[in-house]
């Protein structure tokens, strides 16, 4: 009964991670340049699959479709609180960027550098909530494809931020570098 209910309040953390989305993308200021699509092509190879694993159960063939932690009702809920902070972060870091904000590497016309929020926790935290919003539901599924799917996520993350950082010191060289310094790229502190 509680995993139905567990199941429940992540797809409402989900969806209205989405519907934050969906609105915000309504109000981003023009385009001034943004990476080609075969560049972007390389995180959408890792993430599109990451997030499949997640979606469809029917992928939980063999060893991935073996659970990894107890099915309990304490792993339910703390899987349920991590995809609820990683959901309100990234939507905090989402808010917060406001019309900077694109899918892709891009830059706007305009750019602002957003250092302050949960911009001054970590320089990506969009990506730090989805990330940990994933490892949320990774341990509430509690399968293996979740978990695969995870590190799938993450590396996405991992190569957009190594595609975006080059851009963002080209467009602020005078201050990117002193906030590179400062903060940290997903985890505060260490990475």
């Amino acid at each position: 009964m509680i995993a139905a209910h567990v199941s429940a309040l992540i797809a409402v953390a989900w969806i209205s991670l989405g519907l934050i989305w969906v609105g915000g993308m309504l109000s981003t200021k023009r385009t001034a340049s943004a990476q080609s699509l075969g560049a972007r092509s390389l995180h959408l190879l890792f993430i599109l699959p990451g997030y499949a694993l997640f979606a469809f159960r029917q992928l939980g063939i063999g060893w991935l479709g073996e659970r990894f932690v107890p099915a309990t009702s304490t792993v339910a809920l703390a899987g349920l609180a991590i995809t609820v902070a990683g959901c309100f972060f990234a939507s905090w870091a989402r808010i917060t960027l406001g019309a900077n904000w694109s899918g892709r590497v891009t830059l706007k016309q305009g750019h602002e550098l957003i250092t302050k929020g949960p911009y001054a926790i970590t320089r990506h935290p969009i990506y730090t909530g989805l990330i940990t919003a994933v490892a949320g539901t990774a341990l509430a599924i509690g399968e293996w494809r979740c978990l695969v799917g995870l590190v799938l996520v993450a590396l996405s993350f991992v190569i957009k931020i190594r595609q975006e950082e080059p851009v963002m010191l080209q467009a602020f060289p005078d201050v990117y570098p002193a906030y590179r310094k400062r903060v940290k790229a997903l985890v505060p502190g260490i990475f």
